[in-house]
């Protein structure tokens, strides 16, 4: 199913808005959701601190929901939203989930495998490949990431003066 642009952005907005339920957490901010004609079937959003489960990143919790809501492992009909470019460990997933299409929002320059670092759904020696779609809403899935870490610096450099004046 070909997707408007408008439409497009809607679905990359539900995993936006996915990824600030993670900041609320405390975790980083990435969200995604699965679409299969039109309607979303998985959403995820980082959880690995709360659960201390390094497999808890927002694609592979929206791959299990979407493969649970339609009881199978192929997702051959569907296309995944991710606010930020997949890793190499979602990138596995997505690949052997057979997913078609990925839209993302922002490149990761330090862990990225679709396109900064590794190309893997490109990689024809892989019996499937995937279509890309990079830079949607980017701007806003880069600075909930930015506004994070800058959180994050801020505390650390708070406790170490806390830790200074005791």
């Amino acid at each position: 199913m070909t997707l408007t642009i408008e439409q497009k952005k809607y679905f990359m907005q539900l995993a936006l808005d996915e990824a600030k339920e993670a900041d609320i957490m405390a975790e980083v901010p990435i969200g995604a959701v699965i679409v299969c004609q039109g309607q979303v079937i998985g959403r995820g959003h980082n959880m690995r601190e709360r659960f201390q489960d390094v497999t808890y990143h927002a694609e592979m919790l929206a791959i299990s929901e979407a493969c649970a809501t339609i009881h199978s492992w192929r997702l051959e009909e569907c296309q995944l939203f991710v606010t930020l470019e997949p890793c190499i460990m979602c990138s596995g997933a997505i690949l052997n989930a057979r997913i078609p299409k990925v839209v993302y929002g922002a490149d990761d320059s330090k862990a990225g495998a679709v396109k900064s670092l590794y190309q893997l759904f490109d990689d024809q020696r892989l019996n499937h490949q995937v279509q890309v779609e990079c830079g949607l809403m980017a701007q806003q899935s880069s600075q909930l990431l930015k506004d994070f870490f800058k959180q994050v610096r801020q505390r650390a450099k708070q406790r170490k003066n806390d830790n200074k004046m005791q």
